[in-house]
């Protein structure tokens, strides 16, 4: 047999190439949920990890929704993520999270009220000075309630949180926070599937159009397929805020741990 075929025949297969980031370096941010000292704590390791890592462009940071809500400072979290878009060190991108549709619902429904306050929008309340409704029933405690919170909400708090995107494409990249649906293609995905979808799309075994970076399932371990990329590790009840560092050559894990 000639070398040159027993050298093709016994070669090994080229090792898959990492999905392209079109060139960028990006953090993409779990679910934040109201932690604001580990959300700093977090942005402290991401910036240590930056100044280690080649970039010719300013770097990414993409924040995957849901800062408000059963953490206590939901108000010091939008005001951390409006802070970081006025430093410039980084492009800031901030997607919408279920939790935020939760309290614009809230902002121009006070009835929803007792549904938010089911979802942890009772300490997004308090974090802003407003006192929540001792009975979840009380119609009018609820119009006090949401009347207050507008009142304390900062016009550029409520200004970001209706600017929020739903998806990022970049590269072989696609960023949401909840997920999306199978067999849907991404230009055609709903609002409602991007911000609440769970099971029909973590069960999928098929490959979308592009590899899923999304929170809001929490898991005690950021979740890594060929597939998706879960980061929510449920910092409200583990302690544990992730991250993800993406770029052309990989990914690698940041995490930083709720403050004692």
């Amino acid at each position: 047999m000639a070398p040159n075929l027993l050298s093709r025949l016994f070669r090994k297969p080229a090792p898959a190439a990492a999905p392209s980031a079109a060139g960028r370096l990006v953090y993409a941010v779990g679910d934040v949920h109201g932690h604001n000292p580990t959300l700093h704590a977090l942005l402290d390791i991401i910036r240590t990890d930056l100044a280690a890592q080649p970039h010719d462009r300013k770097p990414l940071l993409i924040f995957l929704g849901d800062y408000v809500d059963r953490g206590p400072d939901s108000a010091g979290v939008i005001q951390t993520v409006l802070d970081l878009m006025a430093e410039g060190t980084f492009e800031v991108r901030a997607l919408k999270g279920n939790h935020e549709e939760a309290l614009l619902d809230f902002l121009s429904d006070p009835a929803f009220g007792a549904t938010w306050s089911d979802y942890g929008g009772n300490t997004t309340l308090a974090s802003y000075g407003v006192q929540p409704p001792v009975s979840r029933t009380d119609v009018e405690a609820w119009i006090a309630a949401r009347d207050a919170f507008a009142r304390a909400l900062p016009q550029d708090h409520l200004a970001l949180l209706n600017r929020l995107e739903l998806m990022v494409e970049l590269g072989d990249f696609a960023f949401v926070h909840a997920g999306v649906r199978p067999g849907v293609s991404l230009a055609n995905q709903t609002e409602r599937d991007l911000l609440w979808i769970r099971q029909e799309f973590l069960q999928a075994t098929g490959r979308f159009e592009k590899l899923i970076v999304h929170g809001h399932t929490p898991m005690e371990e950021p979740q890594i397929s060929s597939i998706r990329m879960g980061l929510d590790t449920g910092v409200y009840a583990t302690g544990i805020l992730t991250a993800a560092r993406i770029d052309d050559r990989g990914y690698k894990i940041l995490q930083a741990r709720r403050p004692s």
